[in-house]
């Protein structure tokens, strides 16, 4: 079998790989062409959604995001070809982002950082807390139940939001779907999104959400900006509606010099960085999933995180 593998990954992951799969052909290709990708049954990264359409002999894909974006269109991938994302393995990386975010906020820390670049002493006033504070998390897979757990651990009521509503985990006080998100904005102090980028949650946070939340609430997007209308976003926070915003994703990628999210009052920004590999653990995550899913390949048994064509979620 040959396998394609377009990530990062580091010597003691490839020793692995040839360990437990000597009968595996592995070419390791950060920027592969064409011909490369036609001739390889199994791929491990996000390769390039446009060198998919004549992957003939492609068995399975196996991503490194847990977001499938522009890999569920028709006409993408073969028809025998499976789909796994890599859920599971962002959840530790992307929840302390959110958490230190959310304290950097709430503490107002931001504004300390930037008067002590003026070498300004000036107090900041009232802060405000998790601990009592009430937080809506909206998307409870892996990510979001990651990061519920911390919030919950330091004192905060939890609703989570799910797509499919199952048993409530521990770790939320209530557990509803997502028809009931403006029922819910009304109620809690800090929105926290974790949303993949699907046709369902286009652009899901407009002027009316915005205007639903608490006056002085925070908002925190760490799924896709395409869950988010970005001038709406910018109006509530210059309106002084919401206190503060932070976003890792955006909807065009990497952000325009000229947005005007870059000026907008309030608001925090990282590059899409929470995520990827920046934490160690993370690439070692990822691994370890391709590592069980090319095993249950060669073993003819059910793959690991297989995605739903329709939703572009883990079935």
């Amino acid at each position: 079998m040959k396998v394609l593998v377009v990530m990062p990954f580091k010597d003691k992951h490839k020793v692995l790989m040839a360990q437990n799969f000597p009968q595996v052909e592995f070419t390791y290709e950060r920027n592969p062409g064409k011909e490369l990708v036609e001739n390889v049954e199994a791929i491990i990264g996000n390769v390039k959604p446009s060198l998919l359409k004549d992957a003939k002999n492609l068995r399975w894909l196996q991503l490194n995001s847990a977001g499938t974006d522009g890999y569920c269109e028709k006409g993408i991938l073969p028809m025998q070809t499976i789909l796994t994302n890599a859920t599971g393995a962002y959840g530790l990386a992307l929840s302390e982002y959110m958490l230190a975010v959310l304290m950097a906020m709430q503490k107002k820390l931001y504004s300390y950082h930037d008067n002590q670049k003026q070498s300004l002493w000036k107090d900041e006033g009232e802060v405000t807390s998790i601990f009592e504070s009430t937080i809506l998390v909206v998307g409870l897979g892996d990510i979001g139940s990651c990061f519920a757990k911390r919030v919950k651990a330091l004192g905060a009521k939890v609703i989570g939001i799910k797509r499919r509503l199952g048993e409530k985990p521990d770790y939320v006080d209530e557990l509803v779907s997502l028809d009931k998100l403006n029922e819910y904005l009304p109620k809690v102090d800090i929105v926290a999104t974790v949303l993949p980028g699907t046709k369902a949650t286009y652009q899901i946070f407009d002027k009316e959400k915005f205007a639903l939340m608490k006056k002085g609430a925070f908002f925190i997007n760490a799924g896709r900006g395409s869950a988010v209308v970005e001038d709406d976003l910018i109006e509530a926070l210059n309106s002084n509606h919401l206190a503060g915003a932070a976003i890792d994703v955006t909807h065009i990628e990497p952000l325009p010099q000229t947005s005007a999210l870059w000026q907008t009052k309030n608001l925090h920004i990282t590059p899409h960085t929470a995520g990827q590999y920046h934490l160690a653990k993370t690439l070692d995550n990822i691994v370890n999933i391709a590592k069980g899913n090319l095993q249950a390949l060669i073993d003819g048994k059910e793959l690991k995180n297989i995605v739903d064509f329709e939703t572009g979620y883990k079935k």
